[in-house]
């Protein structure tokens, strides 16, 4: 998927949004970024413990509101 010389930031996101897809709560609008931070529609509740900690790890934790997650590590700015 990505290659050896790919920086870490783009392979913890995109290992990040892999996971988040499997279990997407808007397939129409599956992100949201405002104010520094990424907002990605998947549910949290459909994810394992040990899931969450890998995502947590990766900078996605789960959002104030259901079915989201929130970055500040990927969000805009």
């Amino acid at each position: 998927m990505t290659s050896p010389d790919t920086p870490q930031a783009w392979v913890d996101l995109l290992e990040g949004l892999a996971m988040l897809a499997r279990h997407q709560s808007n397939d129409i609008s599956p992100f949201h970024c405002e104010h520094d931070t990424l907002t990605v529609m998947s549910d949290p509740a459909k994810f394992t413990t040990d899931e969450l900690a890998r995502l947590d790890a990766l900078g996605f934790h789960p959002g104030t509101y259901e079915e989201t997650f929130t970055s500040f590590r990927f969000g805009s700015a």
